[in-house]
């Protein structure tokens, strides 16, 4: 299986963007779909996750301005981006994983995209 994300970009304090994660094949359906981002010189960030009955769960440092959709026939999971800030600039990849927040058994990531958000 493949995961591909896409959507990132340069936007202003305030702005937003949304990020698309086309996976190659529809994941089982027990898998959890992650969204990550990592900034220069920081660790991994769990940012947000969608489950097998779509429902959602957010890190404490977005929620309220992320959201997390899934379109099941395009096997694409959305992250909506909003109030974006400049701490918000990282790579953000999609991933599959077996539970939310961790530790995993399962992690499958793809290629991530840049956001960037100025001051």
């Amino acid at each position: 299986v493949q995961l591909q994300a896409s959507g990132g970009g340069v936007t202003e304090t305030g702005g937003s963007l949304r990020l698309s994660c086309v996976i190659s094949k529809a994941p089982s359906d027990y898998h959890v779909i992650g969204w990550f981002r990592q900034a220069p010189g920081n660790e991994r960030e769990g940012v947000s996750c969608i489950y097998p009955d779509d429902s959602t769960d957010y890190s404490g440092s977005v929620k309220g301005r992320f959201s997390t959709s899934r379109d099941n026939v395009k096997n694409t999971v959305y992250l909506q981006m909003n109030s974006l800030k400049p701490e918000d600039t990282a790579i953000y990849y999609c991933a599959i994983v077996n539970r939310c927040w961790g530790p995993y058994d399962k992690f499958i990531r793809g290629r991530g995209t840049q956001v960037t958000v100025s001051s």
